[in-house]
């Protein structure tokens, strides 16, 4: 059996009066150095997740509750999310590159350059409904080798980035110090963006053009407790964010109107299960699974390409 833990919902507004769930976390793996970028398999059942410095991805099984490794030398892992095909999207910062893995196992390189250059160390990736990727691009991997190999970035800024289905890369946001999580809204017309390095550590949200093309990025929310990290939206719209105290929900006005708190700083969050109301968290060592009492919104949506 996990380990348990008490879940302290700590609510600050009236509207988060709906966003409560069972009494226990559930600490379903305590032995990773970092956890970070979980996804959840509908149609396996199971959950994914990077351990970066231990330069692995894990898997943990709903069915049984086994947990081992998903794949050794993950190229130091950090943010996964799976396309509308059901295939893993993974950032790899040690690789410097963001890849696709295949249904037959297979890796395919989606992005490793810009304009002749190595990117720094994709951190957290996306995936809108006209099948383009979106992945931040900061320099934790580059920095030392504790969460990748130790270099001097080539594009010398960080930089938020979009993968055509053609497979073309361009900048799509150039004003960030360390761009971090980002998502999508419900009707995917806006895209939130942590900052995580700028004072104090924001969310930023864009209005997503027709072409792709972003605009506006004002600041949504701001870090009350330590830096924002991984962000992922309800399906009523509201916003959650990994935060060094837990997970800090946002409503679609920027309020902060309650938290979850945990006993290690968060990374990362997703939502799974068939009715994706099992919330798994990664924070510190561990992964933790809570069942809840709202559900998140469906990655990537079902709306069609020209939905605008």
């Amino acid at each position: 059996m996990p380990d348990t833990i008490p879940a302290a919902f700590q609510k600050l507004d009236e509207r988060f009066r709906y966003c409560d769930g069972d009494f226990v976390l559930e600490r379903l793996h305590a032995a990773a150095r970092k956890s970070e970028g979980p996804a959840y398999f509908a149609a396996g059942r199971y959950l994914v997740w990077s351990d970066i410095p231990n330069d692995r991805l894990l898997r943990w099984d709903e069915t049984t509750g086994a947990v081992g490794v998903f794949r050794h030398q993950s190229g130091y892992a950090n943010g996964n999310t799976i396309d509308r095909q059901g295939r893993l999207i993974t950032c790899e910062q040690g690789n410097r590159r963001v890849t696709r893995t295949e249904h037959d196992g297979t890796i395919t390189v989606l992005a490793d350059r810009y304009g002749g250059k190595r990117l720094n160390s994709p951190n957290d990736v996306v995936v809108r409904a006209d099948g383009t990727i979106w992945f931040t691009d900061p320099s934790y991997g580059i920095d030392s080798d504790y969460e990748g190999n130790n270099a001097d970035s080539e594009l010398g800024a960080c930089y938020v980035y979009r993968i055509d289905p053609s497979g073309g890369v361009r900048i799509v946001a150039d004003d960030f110090c360390r761009p971090n999580g980002l998502a999508f809204s419900l009707d995917e017309r806006q895209l939130y963006i942590v900052d995580t390095r700028q004072e104090p550590s924001h969310i930023r949200v864009f209005d997503v053009a027709a072409d792709g093309t972003l605009t506006g990025g004002k600041i949504f929310a701001e870090c009350d407790y330590g830096r924002f990290d991984g962000i992922r939206l309800d399906r009523t719209g509201r916003v959650w964010a990994a935060a060094w105290d837990g997970l800090h929900c946002f409503d679609a006005d920027g309020t902060l109107i309650g938290k979850l708190l945990l006993p290690e700083p968060v990374a990362n969050l997703t939502f799974g299960g068939p009715k994706l109301n099992h919330l798994f968290i990664t924070a510190g060592t561990s992964v933790y699974a809570l069942r809840v009492t709202f559900n998140g919104a469906r990655y990537p949506n079902s709306l069609p390409p020209d939905h605008r």
